[in-house]
């Protein structure tokens, strides 16, 4: 899709917006993950889009697809550089390059249920997540190629999921047979 599209396509959805926010309200669609044996797992999209993680050798998989953590730290960059993407149509910025890289630490320890040396439970999560971007756009100075990642990461919906600790419920069916 050309430049002019994504404007076009940016402008219609804040117009319909403006005129008729709850539109804006919607379930996103379901992501449905089925264990296939050993530490693979098939994760579904209602399209039939599928994507197998594993676990890496050391920890009992097979280390030879992405780990879920991966599709986590790929689900951020790629939602990142979307948005960015999309902002800088929207402002009328052509875009020469475009990457983002999202990286993150994690205590090992934290995944398999292990205390801290002080008894203290060790998060499951990420330490940290660090986005870097690097962007070009000729004839477009620093720090508005600067302005529009900051406003495309208030605006990123997983940047903000991690940033506003977006509340998750859990639901538990079993089947004893």
């Amino acid at each position: 899709m050309a430049t002019e599209d994504i404007a076009a396509a940016w402008q219609r959805a804040l117009t319909v917006l403006q005129r008729r926010p709850q539109v804006g309200v919607h379930d996103d669609a379901p992501a449905t993950a089925r264990w296939a044996g050993d530490l693979r797992v098939v994760s579904s999209h209602a399209d039939g889009t599928q994507m197998i993680t594993d676990m890496p050798a050391e920890l009992g998989g097979a280390g030879d697809r992405v780990t879920p953590g991966w599709l986590f730290r790929a689900g951020l960059a790629a939602c990142l550089a979307t948005r960015i993407a999309m902002g800088a149509a929207a402002q009328g910025i052509a875009l020469t390059a475009l990457e983002v890289r999202s990286t993150s630490s994690s205590d090992l320890r934290g995944l398999l249920g292990m205390p801290d040396t002080d008894g203290a439970r060790v998060g499951a999560g990420p330490i940290g997540v660090h986005l870097a971007v690097q962007i070009a756009a000729p004839g477009v100075a620093r720090e508005d190629l600067q302005r529009l990642v900051e406003q495309s990461y208030c605006c990123s919906p997983m940047s903000a999921a991690l940033r506003d600790a977006v509340p998750v419920s859990l639901a538990i069916e079993t089947d004893s047979n």
